[in-house]
């Protein structure tokens, strides 16, 4: 694709252009007229974990992103041009993650850029779509752009971050499972956006952290780490990612035996995880944080069974052609629902190609809500357009019977805090 006038396809030649300088400067004029009538195509970059510690997650989320954007170019894809999608894998590694990033820029010279999960290469990679001056959507939970440390070209409207999910959930741990709260969590961004905005809002709520465990991020085995975990903890609170996710939970089941605190762990710990696995029977009783619930609840709204029939996923959130293969469902909805961000903002831009993408940047920041409805399978949602960040529920469920049941439901006023940013005022 190239927006060339001189493009395949194109009726337009180079002598017809040289017929005179006014029609060629109206000719040069409408560059995003020529794409759509020589079949141009909208061209999204998808930098996916295909490999590293993301990697269950990169594999369900370019599952998500092929189920939309099938259904996206059957329904005439976004201003009558079919939507490509380019993968690349990033390794799940900040310098790849960059690198990948200024690959789609200038080789491949796409219309947006949207999939990046990990907080760390989020971090590394955000600041150069920035540079390049090309829209970035990711598909995250970092506090960092929210927090003012990204840019104008860096959104993240499909998942909420991780200040508002915990701010949302700290006042019902304090109220349902103890104050004094013990935390492990990986070593890197994500896991320090917990260590900081779970301390504050538990600490608002009377309670205390008395134990802050990092761990990093690519280690294997776990035990070592258990023993700083305080004899009078009340609540034991862990959010983990990567393939030693089910080492890490079937270890501290063998630490603490048939005596535990109370557990609140953010689903992270068991995404693409089987809670039928054997050894994880001591998780009976605990908790977890969800954005999406993994099993279908019994007021599961037709949106929900939408999106599971498109992308494949059963109602205990296992693949429909591999129930052995679970799901990461408590995140790759965002990529869903960041694809039809894409097409509504560009449809209301009037989006035909890159010189437009000024206009696609304003009129997503114009947007306020996305209700609940197919394109948008997790929830209601509000938009803040300064920061650049959405907000929903957030889901508290308790495992039962190998399955996780919801308990809480949080609203989304219960998520939502002071702005920090207002990008609207920095340059395009």
């Amino acid at each position: 694709m190239t927006d060339s006038i001189f493009s395949a396809g194109s009726t337009i030649t180079r002598r017809t252009v040289l017929r005179g300088t006014a029609a060629a400067a109206t000719l040069l004029a409408t560059p995003a007229v020529l794409r759509a009538q020589a079949g141009g195509k909208i061209r999204l970059g998808a930098p996916f974990h295909r490999t590293g510690i993301g990697a269950s997650y990169g594999r369900w989320y370019e599952r998500t992103a092929v189920a939309a954007l099938k259904l996206i170019n059957e329904g005439g894809g976004i201003n009558g041009m079919e939507v490509e999608m380019i993968v690349e894998d990033d390794g799940t590694d900040p310098k790849r993650g960059t690198e990948v990033i200024e690959k789609f820029a200038t080789e491949y010279k796409v219309d947006a850029i949207f999939g990046h999960l990990f907080s760390h290469v989020v971090a590394a990679a955000g600041p150069r779509a920035g540079e390049l001056k090309v829209p970035y959507l990711v598909c995250s939970e970092g506090h960092q752009l929210a927090g003012g440390g990204l840019n104008r070209y860096t959104f993240q409207p499909g998942i909420t971050d991780v200040k508002s999910q915990v701010a949302s959930m700290a006042p019902w741990i304090s109220q349902n499972l103890g104050k004094k709260v013990a935390m492990i969590f990986p070593d890197y961004a994500f896991g320090h956006n917990h260590r900081d905005y779970f301390s504050e809002a538990i600490k608002a709520q009377g309670g205390e952290v008395s134990a802050l465990i990092p761990i990093p991020p690519t280690e294997s085995s776990f035990t070592r780490y258990f023993p700083q975990i305080p004899a009078d903890t009340e609540v034991l609170y862990h959010v983990m990612v990567g393939p030693a996710v089910l080492t890490f939970v079937k270890e501290l089941g063998d630490h603490f035996g048939s005596t535990r605190p109370q557990i609140f762990g953010f689903i992270d710990s068991l995404e693409a995880v089987d809670l039928a696995t054997p050894q994880l029977d001591y998780l009976d009783g605990t908790y977890f944080w969800e954005a999406a619930p993994r099993y279908a609840q019994a007021d599961q709204t037709e949106f929900d069974k939408f999106f599971r029939d498109k992308v494949g996923v059963d109602a205990n959130g296992a693949s429909t052609s591999d129930p052995k293969d679970i799901s990461t469902y408590s995140h790759m909805f965002s990529v869903w629902e960041t694809l039809f961000v894409i097409k509504k903002a560009m449809e209301t831009a009037n989006y035909k190609g890159p010189e437009q993408k000024n206009d696609f940047i304003t009129a997503l920041e114009a947007m306020e809500k996305f209700d609940a409805s197919n394109e948008h399978p997790q929830g209601d949602k509000t938009f803040n357009g300064k920061t650049h960040q959405v907000f929903g529920k957030q889901f508290i469920s308790k495992v039962e019977g190998a399955k996780l049941n919801v308990v809480h439901a949080t609203s989304i006023e219960d998520s939502m805090y002071p702005d920090e940013v207002d990008y609207t005022t920095q340059a395009l």
